[in-house]
């Protein structure tokens, strides 16, 4: 890491700070704090929005847990946030994502119309990740990607989703620029 960790548990100097610290042990409960959580406590504030914002993509949405990872995990490649593939990665191999499946989204440079994605990928997990691919790549959606993606998925999902990935695009920069979890560097 490219700053020190704070202390595990940090010291809290206001109620308000001891409010934060408390929701964020319990939002990782019965896990202790993660690398990115003693990076982020440096500052009270933005951890509180990142705890209920990250939260709530999270833990609050419509998503299956394979199509909330598919998204996660392949910002994580393309991005090299590598300490995000670790942490995510197996929650897609737990939803059932087969380790050939798995290999197409770990690889950034995956042909996703190839006879390998399409028999490992379902369309609706293709979509995602081509998807995700453009947000993070270009930022800019092509029309025929975003059609994909609305045929396989609801007007809210859609949302759910363009948030998840740009959320965690937020969080793989903050990871890669910070070294978080010394996986960078």
């Amino acid at each position: 890491m490219r700053l020190p960790y704070v202390s595990d548990p940090p010291q809290t100097t206001t109620p308000e700070e001891a409010r934060i610290l408390s929701n964020v042990q319990a939002r990782r409960a019965p896990n202790p704090l993660l690398p990115l959580d003693l990076a982020l406590l440096h500052s009270f504030p933005v951890t509180d929005g990142w705890n209920s914002f990250i939260g709530a993509i999270r833990t609050r949405t419509s998503l299956s847990t394979v199509t909330r990872e598919l998204a996660i995990c392949r910002v994580a490649v393309i991005n090299g946030a590598l300490f995000e593939w670790e942490q995510h990665a197996p929650l897609l191999t737990e939803g059932g994502l087969s380790d050939e499946a798995l290999k197409v989204v770990g690889d950034a440079q995956a042909d996703l119309d190839g006879e390998l994605a399409l028999s490992t990928l379902s369309p609706e997990q293709r979509a995602v990740v081509k998807y995700t691919d453009a947000m993070t790549k270009t930022v800019t959606v092509p029309d025929e990607v975003f059609a994909e993606l609305k045929g396989c998925f609801s007007d809210k999902e859609v949302v759910e989703i363009t948030a998840t990935v740009a959320a965690y695009n937020c969080v793989s920069r903050f990871l890669v620029a910070l070294d978080v979890g010394e996986k960078n560097h």
